[in-house]
């Protein structure tokens, strides 16, 4: 009589063992899925920013090459161009970020680094552990009493 509830147990005790690592791997999953998500969001919104930013920056470096072209034309003086140049770079980059593929190289050399460079990304002393953080919060606590 006792083998029979004893295998019932067994039996019911793997059943919910089962029930919770699905439940927990579920759990991951959507986690990881709203990770991205979020991820995906930012990197969008980064990029909408980038673009509406480029609009702006266009306008005021398109005036700014005009006027400093009509400057350099009417002082006879090729000096007053100068500022184009920083400003183009500006351009530039600001371009290749909203509509180039700034983003697919800097993807692409992140992914290098953590292939090839990985020691670059590790944490000075380790990564942070519960003793590190019970001590940090021992220091900084007024109202832990020690026992």
């Amino acid at each position: 009589m006792g083998f029979i509830f004893s295998k019932s147990m067994n039996d019911s005790l793997k059943a919910q063992q089962e029930f919770m690592l699905m439940n927990s791997r579920l759990q991951l999953e959507r986690q990881l899925l709203m990770q991205n998500q979020m991820r995906e969001r930012q990197t969008a919104m980064q990029i909408a920013w980038t673009r509406e930013f480029l609009k702006y920056f266009g306008t005021f470096f398109g005036l700014a090459a005009v006027g400093l072209t009509a400057g350099a034309i009417k002082k006879k003086n090729p000096g007053v161009l100068v500022p184009i140049v920083p400003l183009s770079f500006i351009f530039a980059y600001q371009y290749d970020m909203g509509y180039g593929t700034l983003l697919q190289r800097i993807k692409g050399e992140a992914e290098n680094i953590l292939d090839t460079q990985s020691t670059l990304l590790e944490l000075p002393k380790g990564p942070l552990t519960y003793e590190d953080l019970e001590k940090i919060r021992r220091s900084q606590s007024k109202f832990f009493i020690e026992k």
